[in-house]
């Protein structure tokens, strides 16, 4: 996989995450982590912008040096408008978790959530995506977001299913012309159908709920991979693990990654990803 690494214009320490809520953000002490290993002084925010204020803060936060910023709900979709120049991934998703000053003081968008959420399937834990009949639940930013890093690991088939048929079809509309079949309908078009590996991309797990699905087959070698993660097993992974599939994981892993493909872009460092989830599963097991 490629990242669209733009040179780090600014000698600059300050970094920072937006978002509204922001209260719960891992993002400093995930930034500050990788900043110790890497022998980097740089200080790392989360702050919480009023819904009608981003576009302003976040032309302030790189006016007054800022180094580079994180962007999280509701914000993704602005963050991508107000860039200057976006990468393919950004582009594809039509939103931005991740922006990153240029000379003359334009910004680029970039979009880490997918390429994070492989790595930790693929570097993390091991799994094999090429050729697997893959199901993506969930229609929205999130599944958007890591749609193209998941067609470039060369599965045989995408199928996206949301509680809203029409979202689902939308999406993968918008993927249509990759090589890689993408077809998309409501949860009730997955009667009967089998696969060997499902993400989760909707918000249910948030509420501690699963999404209704009729009954689907999982293949013996079938992953399971829910992108919201807690402090106990989501309401996705414990249906998944009554499935009995090969494995299950939450994302704890992804926003880890995502956060590391952020820090390489703005200082051209990659930390070591494995200590920081380790900690941080540590810290939510307390």
């Amino acid at each position: 996989m490629t990242s669209d690494r733009v040179a780090h214009p600014i000698p600059e320490t300050a970094y920072a995450v937006f978002g509204n809520p922001i209260k719960h953000s891992k993002s400093p002490a995930i930034h500050t982590a990788f900043a110790d290993q890497c022998g980097d002084d740089i200080t790392y925010r989360a702050v919480r912008v009023e819904i009608d204020e981003f576009e302003l803060k976040a032309t302030r936060f790189f006016q007054r040096g800022g180094g580079g910023l994180n962007v999280t709900l509701p914000f993704k979709e602005r963050a991508f408008q107000l860039a200057d120049e976006s990468s393919d991934r950004a582009n594809q998703a039509r939103a931005a978790n991740c922006l990153i000053p240029l000379p003359g003081g334009k910004l680029r968008a970039d979009n880490t959530d997918g390429v994070g959420m492989i790595r930790d399937m693929v570097a993390n834990h091991g799994w094999q995506l090429s050729g697997r009949q893959v199901l993506v639940l969930g229609a929205g930013g999130a599944a958007r977001g890591v749609m193209h890093p998941l067609l470039m690991e060369n599965p045989a088939q995408v199928i996206v299913a949301n509680r809203t048929a029409e979202r689902a079809q939308a999406l993968a509309a918008q993927f249509s012309g990759h090589k890689v079949p993408v077809s998309g309908g409501g949860f009730e078009s997955l009667q009967g159908q089998t696969f060997d590996l499902i993400i989760n991309g909707t918000s249910a797990s948030l509420d501690n709920e699963m999404v209704a699905l009729p009954e689907i087959t999982l293949t013996e070698r079938c992953c399971c991979y829910d992108m919201m993660y807690g402090a106990e097993p989501t309401a996705f992974m414990r249906w998944a693990a009554s499935k009995t599939p090969w494995a299950v994981s939450d994302g704890l892993g992804m926003l880890v990654e995502q956060a590391a493909e952020s820090y390489f872009l703005w200082l051209g460092k990659r930390p070591n990803t494995r200590r920081v989830i380790q900690a941080l599963r540590l810290q939510l097991s307390l």
